[in-house]
């Protein structure tokens, strides 16, 4: 292992459900029904246990910022991220920094964060 080693792979699978569920503050019965809405892709061990990267966290955070602070359900939260992906446009930042602008309080403010380094999460690119 190099010692050098400052990045970490954030498409690695990682985290078994209960873990991930722990990092974003949810139900793991939640992030089954994301993956049942196509919402969130986990990744499976051959015994098929449910892996999620940083990615995938980045992802549930959106998610869930989305159906708690914008009110769109997950359908909605599909057709966004579809959108987004079809027309390689940045349609859910320009959205959270759209709601935030209404509040009056400044992105950088209310943006997820992530979990392991408390900076702002990127809006999530799906593969």
């Amino acid at each position: 292992m190099s010692a050098g080693r400052t990045e970490r792979d954030s498409t690695r699978p990682v985290y078994v459900i209960s873990v991930a569920a722990s990092i974003v503050s949810a139900h793991p019965r939640t992030l089954r029904i994301y993956e049942d809405e196509g919402l969130v892709c986990p990744a499976r061990t051959p015994s098929n246990i449910r892996l999620y990267s940083e990615d995938d966290i980045r992802q549930i955070l959106w998610i869930r910022h989305l159906t708690r602070d914008r009110g769109v359900n997950l359908a909605g939260i599909r057709l966004l991220f579809e959108l987004e992906e079809r027309l390689g446009a940045r349609i859910l930042e320009a959205l959270y920094d759209e709601g935030t602008a209404d509040r009056g309080t400044s992105a950088a403010e209310e943006r997820p964060t992530e979990p392991a380094t408390g900076e702002p999460v990127a809006t999530p690119r799906r593969a």
